[in-house]
C-alpha cells in the first residue's frame, strides 16, 4: 500500500497526495504484474538500521498446535499459534511484513520466499517485546492486487496464484505465524473478492484485510484517485467472515481495515463489531514521525478497534524506532513493515 503521510489539513485529516505518487503507483502496478508468479529473489540483509544494541530478547514463533495439518491429511488446528483462542490474548502485539509474492515493489514481504523472509521478520519483531509483551509474527500478503488497466473482467484487479497463497499458509503453520490476506479490489466489491479466498480463510490462522485505498467506484481508475468504501460494505464482509468462522469452528480471526484518510471509510462509526473477529484499524500514513502521528490521531477510533501502525523502510525518514511506537497512546496492537 502506498499511502500519504502528509500533515493533515483542516479540511480533511490527510486528504492530500503529491502528484508524483501517482506515477510511482502506476509504476508499481506494472512491476507487480511482471513479477507476480516468478520465483522470489534471495532476501537481502535486513534493511532496517541497527543501534548496535542487542534485541531485548529473541522472539520465537509460537509452536504449531498439536493438530497442525500435515501433508497426509486435512486436519487443521482449532486454536491460534501457541494454543490461544483469541488474537490479542495477554496484551499480544502482532508484527507483520507486508507485500505480495514474488516482487519487492509492493513491500518487504515479497523480497524473498516466506522461508527467507521469516528470519528477517523475527529480527524486526524482537524489539516490540519490550515490557514483556508477547509478540506474534504475521505475513500480510496482498492476495488480490489492483491493476492500472481493466483486465479481462474489467475490474482492475487480479488474484495471485492459489499455489503461492498455499505456500504462505504452509510456511505460517511451519513457523508459528499468522497469515492475513490483503484485498485490493479495484472496481469489484470487497465481498465478491473475499469469497474467492474462502478456501484459504477456512484455515484458522488466516485472517483478512480490506484496503479501501484501492476500492474504486464505477468510473474511477486506480492510481488516479484515492478510493473509499462504505461502512455497509465493510459490514457485509465482516458478517460473511464471522459466519464462516462460526460455521467452521475456527478461533478468532483478524479483520483489518487500512486507512490514512477519514474519507476512506465512509460512516466508519457504523462499522459493527463481530464477536469472532479481532477488528483492527490500521493507520498507514508515511513520512517523519510528526506527520505520521498527526495522521494517526486524526483517524483513529480506539473505542471501536484495536489500533495498527505501519512503518515504511524507505518513505519514513527518519523511521520511528520500536520503543517510540510502543509509547504511542492509545496503545498500538498491530505493527506492519512495508
Amino acid at each position: 500500500m502506498v499511502s500519504n503521510g502528509g500533515v493533515p489539513t483542516s479540511e480533511d485529516s490527510v486528504d492530500w497526495v503529491p502528484l508524483y505518487l501517482v506515477s510511482l503507483l502506476l509504476a508499481a502496478f506494472l512491476l507487480v504484474i511482471a513479477a507476480v508468479g516468478q520465483q522470489a529473489p534471495a532476501a537481502p540483509a535486513d534493511p532496517g538500521p541497527s543501534s548496535g544494541k542487542p534485541a531485548p530478547r529473541a522472539i520465537r514463533p509460537a509452536p504449531p498446535a498439536s493438530s497442525a495439518p500435515t501433508p497426509a491429511g486435512p486436519e487443521v488446528p482449532r486454536t491460534l499459534p501457541g494454543g490461544a483462542a483469541r488474537i490479542f490474548t495477554g496484551d499480544r502485539v502482532l508484527v507483520a511484513y507486508y507485500g505480495t509474492a514474488g516482487t519487492g515493489s509492493l513491500g518487504v514481504l515479497g523480497e524473498g520466499s516466506p522461508e527467507q523472509i521469516m528470519p528477517r521478520l523475527i529480527r524486526a519483531a524482537a524489539p516490540f517485546a519490550r515490557g514483556g509483551r508477547p509478540v506474534q509474527p504475521v505475513f500480510e500478503l496482498i492476495a488480490t492486487v489492483v491493476h492500472g488497466s481493466p483486465g479481462k473482467d474489467r475490474d482492475f484487479n487480479a488474484d495471485i496464484p492459489r499455489a503461492q497463497v498455499q505456500r504462505y499458509i504452509d510456511a505460517a503453520h511451519h513457523h508459528g505465524a499468522l497469515l492475513i490476506l490483503d484485498l485490493q479490489p479495484g472496481r469489484a466489491d470487497f465481498l465478491s473478492v473475499a469469497k474467492r479466498w474462502e478456501w484459504a480463510l477456512k484455515d484458522p490462522w488466516v485472517g483478512l484485510a480490506l484496503d479501501p485505498e484501492w476500492r474504486m467506484r464505477p468510473r474511477q481508475v486506480p492510481g488516479r484517485v484515492i478510493g473509499s468504501v462504505a461502512a455497509a460494505e465493510v459490514n457485509r464482509v465482516s458478517a460473511w467472515l464471522e459466519d464462516l468462522t462460526v460455521r467452521e469452528g475456527l478461533p478468532e480471526k483478524v479483520f483489518l481495515l487500512h486507512q490514512f484518510r477519514t474519507s476512506m471509510i465512509r460512516g466508519i462509526e457504523r462499522v459493527r463489531p463481530r464477536p469472532h473477529l479481532a477488528m483492527v484499524q490500521h493507520v498507514d500514513g508515511f513520512g517523519p514521525p510528526r506527520a505520521k502521528l498527526a495522521t494517526f490521531r486524526a483517524v483513529i477510533r480506539p473505542s471501536q478497534f484495536a489500533l495498527g501502525f505501519k512503518l515504511f523502510y524507505d518513505e519514513d525518514v527518519p523511521r520511528m524506532r520500536p520503543e517510540r511506537v510502543l509509547r504511542i497512546r492509545p496503545r498500538i496492537s498491530f505493527v506492519s513493515f512495508q
